[in-house]
């Protein structure tokens, strides 16, 4: 424990206060059972005391226990003290109000016998062989980046989404993020004043809404209907309008042509925003993608979000986002404020991997897992669950999203992780289910679905 500190400002004996410090750091914790400690000739010398005056204190130490030396190894913290835990001073600084109101929602760390969680894909499916390579390949050095991110990563991204999704962007237009949420922020912070009103489906994405809540934003819900988000009900003076149209979250329909038409419309003679999240669009499994609002936005007044969490892992932390011309000055400055850049080794191995062709096989890969447990969990949906259940129609995505019927409930607390659909509603809580099988295996399903349905009860 060489790096131990010892403040000998102030009055009083100095043995007295070496003491009283060690033992203050040997009770909260500080120093552990078994930790050594530094010579006494070392520590004399750091603070500039006689060895005598240091042996002093070590010597009332080790007559209460507390320390213990061992010939010709030095001195140790004693095993058998019980250590209080540190405690922090409670203080009397306190947030702003509103952060009393904003749940965090982090996800339990710990991985359930049923999962059925949303949004998460199957790590098992990661290509760890390839990518640890690839990191290999790609070891950084640099000092700094661009806040903007890789400039292959850049590139690469332009053309993937181009290729794969008709997103018009080229490599200057895209910053890289960490993650989708960090690129929600970023736009947050350049367009949010408080008391600027942001306009959110209904239901929606929870942790969009509670960012932009913690931004000064006036959030107000808008409900989403079979077409999608429904735009004759966007309040005047709404700024920015955040939406899943590709595969709304979490019902699952995709916003119709004439709506994604209507909304470019209302953005353009209200000199708003918008928000086009496309969070999992790389996952369809019938139908052709509609256009992204992206592609179809003429006035420059879309910005696109997009993440590798579902396509590869959450862990990486990779996301970003496509802005208009007029925007990118101050994104960039906001992105260098926040964290200046993000992991420039997993910057690069993505590039790489994108741009070897390793993504787009990974995507096609994926694809047939998740849909031959996309359809394992819809038969038994349909065969099993048709008294208490309506299946909402989604063609993409790694979840499926059911009403319950007004007769049934769900048991608090079931035996599978699966989400109630209330947990994504703000103003007027829906009685259903979200169902992922992002990360349950195929021989988990059947037995997961059967005590899901034991959970359901129906009133007579």
């Amino acid at each position: 424990m060489t790096g131990f500190h010892v403040d000998l400002s102030g009055r009083g004996d100095l043995a007295t206060r070496i003491y009283q410090q060690i033992l203050a750091a040997i009770r909260d914790g500080t120093l552990r059972g078994g930790d050594r400690m530094p010579p006494t000739r070392e520590l004399a010398e750091r603070l500039s005391v006689s060895r005598n005056t240091v042996a002093a204190a070590y010597d009332r130490l080790t007559s209460e226990g507390y320390l213990t030396g061992r010939v010709g190894s030095g001195t140790f913290v004693g095993t058998f003290k019980k250590a209080r835990p540190r405690q922090a001073p409670a203080g009397s600084i306190q947030p702003r109000a509103l952060w009393g109101s904003i749940a965090a929602g982090v996800s339990s760390t710990e991985t359930p016998d049923y999962d059925f969680r949303v949004g998460v894909p199957d790590p098992a499916y990661f290509p760890v062989q390839t990518w640890r390579r690839l990191i290999g390949q790609s070891l950084s050095t640099e000092l700094y980046r661009a806040p903007t991110g890789s400039p292959a990563l850049r590139a690469a991204i332009a053309r993937y989404i181009g290729q794969s999704r008709s997103v018009r962007a080229a490599p200057d237009d895209v910053i890289v993020t960490q993650g989708a949420q960090q690129a929600l922020d970023l736009v947050g912070r350049v367009l949010i004043d408080p008391g600027t009103v942001v306009a959110v489906e209904e239901p929606g994405y929870p942790p969009a809404r509670a960012l932009f809540a913690s931004l000064g934003a006036r959030v107000v819900s808008v409900p989403v209907d079979a077409e999608g988000l429904a735009v004759q009900a966007i309040p005047r003076g709404t700024r920015l309008v955040y939406t899943t149209p590709s595969h709304q979250f979490p019902l699952g329909m995709p916003m119709s042509l004439e709506r994604r038409i209507a909304l470019l419309d209302w953005v353009s003679r209200h000199d708003a925003a918008i928000i086009e999240d496309d969070y999992d669009s790389e996952y369809r499994f019938a139908d052709r993608p509609l256009a992204p609002l992206q592609s179809l936005d003429h006035d420059g007044r879309v910005i696109y979000v997009g993440s590798f969490s579902k396509t590869l892992l959450p862990a990486l932390r990779l996301g970003f986002l496509v802005a208009p011309e007029s925007l990118q000055p101050a994104l960039r400055t906001a992105k260098q404020l926040t964290d200046w850049h993000g992991d420039l080794t997993t910057q690069a191995t993505l590039a790489r991997f994108i741009e070897d062709g390793y993504l787009a096989r990974h995507v096609r890969k994926t694809m047939r897992g998740y849909d031959r447990r996309r359809t394992m969990i819809l038969d038994i949906l349909r065969r099993d669950f048709a008294d208490v259940l309506d299946v909402v129609p989604s063609v993409a995505g790694l979840h499926v999203t059911a009403h319950l019927h007004p007769h049934a409930t769900l048991t608090p607390d079931p035996p599978v992780a699966v989400r109630p659909l209330a947990r994504f509603c703000a103003d007027r809580p829906l009685p259903g289910l979200v169902i992922g099988y992002g990360a349950i295996r195929d021989d988990r399903i059947a037995d997961g679905l059967r005590l899901l349905r034991a959970s359901i009860h129906t009133r007579q």
